[in-house]
């Protein structure tokens, strides 16, 4: 070969090699859609072993975990099911579209598209078998799923197309808790049952926490069925498989609250090696520390799918193309629990939590009618009752403070409260800052009371109408800040509220009197005159204030008012002052009654009707006596 012609072919071989060797190194985007298996389980928290839960029995989700990666934090952003479903299927926080308090309905904007919709666009099947449960009236599932039913299945689609399906399990749902299995039938002993230091170690409760992990497990082999199903179909190699569960739980002080036992979830991802180029930047079988939450849900599938993530999401792709860099932080929000109001906020970043409660006045365990069912909660409050608990077994029965603050690698179980420590001053406000920062970013709906909202909005759905232009709400929060911090020095700020001309603010205003206890005295005058506001909950707050006052006749006319409003929230809100006081005079079971005997629908999803019941229940009343029939 002459020299010319063998530097061409060395050139030419060279250039092949690198072309070679820089394809081999390139994970090239394959030219169809991946598949997505959604696995979600109910009310847990990560109870499995890949999480090092020596105690837990779940092979199947341990080996999913070995072949994808471990999310060492997800977190739920609201520690009940409908607010955290509102979030995941609309990609932003339900605190901002006005759908926080439990099973409220309230309506969606136009503006907030839900992801299936998106996916459909884009040709995929959707499929959800078959929980919806989304918080709003506005959400249609037989408008946004292919198919949304206990027989829908990625099986029924086209042939080659790409699908999205869901398969939801209530196996561990808090339900499994209200009838107790024999101990002996357990799989999991309850002598042996971790327990958390906040728990009491009741028979109840060590039974509760080993049926419990029977559950979990039983969940777990669920999950086995589903995957071997996949693997049987043929399509684990175009499948990425998710699992995670929808908020934390499940016995008491985990579901409902903003703590890592409410919030944080099992959170596991399996990705075929042909969709390599989706791979996080650690190999299968790692566990990754960023932060994730379920209001990024919606926009990384939009990520996986190619598909422009619109404005409007609230959230951050961890996964696809328009991947984000790691969020310093994850939020986390409380309102309405079925019948019973607090509000809650919460930040989570990788070593902290931080809290902020705008209900102070009340305790961590109110009745709850839902939760009451289980036999671990009921000895917990026996026991409490009977001066059997510790200090940290006891504050779960007491008042909140206006902050909390956990070192969480330190302090796992989140009972040694780091607020008033110096030592965490900068942690504490670096927090507070982001709490502040993110309800302001998101024009948070819950700083204005429930029973307002239809008087605001007029049908308007929430979101819309926290970006109309008709609500200031910097002055709101900075109301309500002020009013929970129960300072006495702030006591004429707060009589200056009750005179303020957005209803919003009068509120925050009678509910920083209400937290001054006796300080507020000197506000009797300026209490009495919002008796006759147009806000119910205006009524409601500085009613139970004044009756703490002494002025016990006005404060029950005002709140017997409250019990003939026609909003089902505003008499909710009633009736928890009721109970609080503990007032059970004869004209105050009579307008309980009446309120009853008034209502149209007896159902247990009259969250009015579930608190009078617990009144009923409480004054000792036979229900029989006064000619009122419960459904439920």
């Amino acid at each position: 070969m002459k020299p010319k012609n063998l530097t061409c072919f060395f050139t030419l071989v060279f250039a092949t090699l690198i072309v070679f060797l820089f394809s081999g190194c390139q994970h090239k985007t394959p030219k169809e859609l991946p598949n997505i298996l959604w696995l979600t389980s109910e009310d847990n928290s990560p109870l499995l072993g890949c999480y090092g839960d020596e105690f837990a029995t779940t092979p199947n989700l341990d080996k999913l975990a070995s072949e994808g990666f471990l999310y060492t934090h997800a977190y739920a952003n609201a520690p009940v099911c409908a607010p955290a479903r509102n979030t995941i299927i609309t990609g932003v926080y339900a605190n901002s579209n006005g759908n926080q308090h439990m099973r409220s309905y309230y309506p969606k904007s136009e503006v907030v598209k839900t992801y299936p919709e998106f996916l459909r666009e884009a040709g995929y099947y959707c499929s959800n078998n078959v929980k919806t449960d989304y918080n709003t009236e506005s959400i249609d599932p037989k408008q946004i799923w292919d198919d949304c039913s206990r027989d829908a299945h990625y099986k029924n689609r086209a042939e080659g197309q790409p699908f999205f399906a869901i398969f939801n399990t209530t196996i561990s749902h808090e339900s499994c808790m209200h009838d107790s299995i024999p101990d002996e039938q357990l799989r999991h002993s309850p002598d042996e049952v971790p327990i958390p230091p906040y728990h009491p170690k009741t028979p109840a409760i060590k039974h509760d926490w080993a049926q419990y992990y029977d559950k979990v497990e039983d969940m777990d082999a669920w999950v086995g069925e589903k995957l071997r199903e996949l693997e049987e179909s043929g399509l684990a190699e175009n499948t990425i498989v998710f699992y995670y569960g929808d908020h934390g739980g499940v016995l008491a002080r985990s579901k409902r609250y903003v703590y890592e036992t409410g919030t944080r979830v099992p959170f596991l991802i399996r990705i075929p090696e042909k969709y390599k180029y989706l791979f996080p930047k650690e190999k299968t079988g790692s566990k990754i520390n960023r932060l994730i939450s379920f209001v990024d849900l919606a926009p990384t599938l939009l990520s996986i799918a190619g598909i422009k993530i619109p404005d409007f999401m609230q959230g951050n792709a961890f996964l696809g193309k328009q991947k984000t860099d790691d969020p310093q932080y994850a939020y986390m929000f409380r309102g309405r629990m079925d019948e019973r109001y607090d509000m809650c906020r919460a930040v989570r970043d990788q070593k902290y939590r931080y809290i902020r409660n705008y209900v102070p006045y009340r305790v961590y365990g109110q009745h709850l009618e839902y939760l009451w069912r289980a036999p671990s909660i009921r000895s917990w409050e026996q026991a409490y009752l009977a001066g059997e608990c510790n200090e940290t077994q006891g504050i779960f029965w007491n008042t909140k403070p206006v902050e909390e603050l956990y070192d969480t690698e330190n302090d796992p179980w989140e009972v040694n409260n780091l607020a008033n420590a110096p030592a965490y001053a900068d942690v504490l406000k670096r927090m507070r800052n982001a709490n502040m920062e993110w309800v302001y970013k998101i024009k948070d709906t819950g700083f204005i009371p429930e029973a307002d909202w239809e008087n605001r909005a007029n049908g308007t759905p929430m979101y819309d109408y926290m970006r109309s232009g008709n609500i200031d709400l910097k002055p709101i929060i900075e109301a309500a800040e002020v009013a929970t911090l129960g300072k006495p020095e702030n006591l004429a700020q707060m009589q200056s509220f009750l005179k303020n001309d957005d209803s919003a603010i009068r509120y925050w205003g009678a509910t920083g009197l209400l937290i001054l206890g006796k300080n507020a005295t000197p506000a009797t005058e300026a209490l009495t005159a919002v008796l006759h506001d147009k806000s119910p909950d205006v009524i409601a707050v500085a009613a139970e204030t004044l009756y703490r006052l002494g002025e016990k006749e006005t404060a029950k006319k005002a709140l017997l008012s409250i019990l003939k409003n026609p909003n089902e929230f505003a008499r909710t809100r009633a009736l928890n002052a009721i109970d609080c006081l503990e007032e059970n005079s004869p004209e105050m079971i009579t307008g309980v009654v009446n309120m009853v005997k008034d209502s149209p629908q007896m159902t247990r999803n009259r969250y009015d009707l579930r608190a009078a019941k617990w009144l009923i229940e409480k004054w000792q009343l036979n229900p029989d006596d006064y000619d009122l029939k419960f459904d439920w």
